[in-house]
This record gives C-alpha cells, structure tokens and sequence, in this order.
C-alpha cells in the first residue's frame, strides 16, 4: 500500500512540477525579449531542457511501470535513458545558441530593462522555488534529480535578481551578457556530465559502484569452481544492474555439488541487489561455444 501511494505521489509531484515549469518557460522567452535580457533567454533554454526532463520523467514514471512483454522482456525502465539522452542533446544545442548570442551582445552591448529583470527574477525564484519543494521530499532516483535541477533554476534566479538591482544603479551592459555566459557554462559543464553517464549506460557500462574483479574473485573462491568466464554486469538505467556468468566446475561427484555451488554463488551476488543474475554452470569434461567470446 505504502509502495503505491509512493509511486502515485511522485507521478502527481512529477506533473505538478512539469506544468509549472512548462507554463513559466513560455513566459520566460516572451519577457526575456520584451526586457531584452540574454540572461533570461539562456535561462529560458535551461527551463526548456528541464520541462523535457520532467516531461519525459512524468510519462517514464507511468510507463516503467509496465511489467516485461514478447518485444522487452526486461519490462520498460531502460526507456528513461531515451529520455535523458534527448534531453541532453536539446540543452547542449540550446546552450550553443546562448552562447553565440551572449558574445554578439559582449561585442555589441545592448541596454536592458533592469526593472522588468528583477520582476522575472522574483516571479523566477517563487515558481522553480514551489516546485523544489513539491519534489524535494521525494525518494526516487527521478525525484531527487529533478529537485537538484530546479534548486539551481532558483540559485539561477537569484543571480539575475542580483545583476538587475545592480542594473538599476549602475548602466553596465556588458553585466546582462557576462550572467547569461557564467549561467550556460554551468548548465553545459552539469549536461556534459550526465550525457557521459547516460551513453556509459546505453553502452552497457559496469556500473561504477560495482567491482566486477571482487565478484570474480569470490565466485572462484567458492569450493569446486575450477574457474568462470562469460562473465558481464550491465545496468538496465543507471539504477537497476544485471549480472551474468558461467562457472566451470571441477570434481563434482554429485548433483548436490552443483547446488552447494549455485547456492553459495547466489548468496554472494545478493549483497550487491542485482535486479537479475543468471549462473550457468559446466562440468570440466564440458566445452562452451561461448568461451572464445
């Protein structure tokens, strides 16, 4: 019952957030032109990145939750690696275009409207703010990622609150453009990131957390495993891994030899949580077609 609720909590969260964000997205484009301010814009393309993520998040949320069937026999939770990986790219290119604008107005200042900044700015921190904290009490991997985004659109925020009060004093136009260039190198440097490990995981990666040579060297400890090969750990999407090996076995006189061996075996690989392990086992008079692999 817990479980349910939790998972139905955080589709709610997830759609409250999106919608929010979407809506103040749109809004953030049009008044970044209409006060002329590079900075809102390039926020602007963050928050449109974000929407994508909490968008993809909110269907990915209902849509993993559909158990394995004939076409994805491990059900459907590696989809959310589709997702971020669209999302990275759309921010990556976003952010060029930011950036390409940011040094046409450096080149060529520009005046903007400080007042009509520090408005967006406060509208900006309320609205990213609300929405951190419907997700900030949430559990999952999607939730907690999701909260940290929108924390940062506030520091964001922030930012350009500072730049437009001090706007207001002081006419430095080359302040407007130098914000929007500090903000998008932080967005890309974070993107980068998470686009490195999401293509660690589209290309079957071991996960970082796991040691794949200490598996390795406890299953051969275990008494009649002459040795193993074949052997590969992956992850599904970053949260749930995968683990597979085949073990050679030396003087087994019994069939309960082998069972002591798988059963020693799968006591072992529990610890680490896998989602599915597969131990196949072969006798030493055994040859696998599979060895040279």
């Amino acid at each position: 019952m817990g479980e349910h609720h939790h998972h139905h909590q955080s589709g709610k969260n997830l759609k409250v957030a999106f919608f929010l964000n979407l809506g103040f997205t749109i809004l953030e484009i049009f008044g970044g032109l209409y006060v002329n301010s590079i900075a809102i814009i390039s926020d602007a393309v963050h928050d449109l990145g974000d929407s994508l993520a909490l968008g993809s998040a909110w269907y990915l949320d209902k849509k993993s939750k559909q158990g394995s069937d004939k076409k994805f026999s491990f059900g459907y939770s590696r989809f959310s690696l589709l997702g971020a990986l669209i999302n990275s790219i759309v921010l990556i290119g976003g952010s060029i275009y930011v950036i390409s604008e940011a040094f046409g107005r450096l080149l060529n200042p520009e005046p903007t409207d400080a007042k009509g900044m520090f408005y967006f700015a406060i509208v900006g921190i309320l609205v990213n703010g609300y929405a951190a904290w419907k997700m900030s009490g949430g559990k999952s991997l999607n939730e907690k990622v999701v909260s940290w985004h929108l924390l940062e659109d506030v520091l964001g925020w922030v930012a350009v609150m500072i730049v437009a009060i001090v706007l207001n004093f002081k006419d430095i136009p080359f302040l407007d453009p130098a914000l929007s260039l500090l903000i998008t190198a932080y967005i890309l440097w974070g993107v980068v990131g998470r686009l490195k490990e999401t293509l660690y995981v589209f290309l079957q990666g071991v996960p970082k957390e796991i040691d794949l040579v200490e598996i390795e060297k406890e299953l051969l400890a275990i008494d009649h495993v002459q040795s193993l090969h074949h052997t590969h750990i992956w992850s599904l999407e970053g949260e749930h891994h995968v683990f597979s090996t085949h073990l050679k076995l030396e003087r087994i006189t019994t069939f309960e030899n082998i069972l002591e061996v798988k059963n020693e075996a799968k006591a072992h690989l529990k610890k680490y949580h896998f989602k599915h392990f597969t131990i196949e086992t072969e006798l030493d008079t055994e040859n696998c077609d599979l060895v040279s692999d």
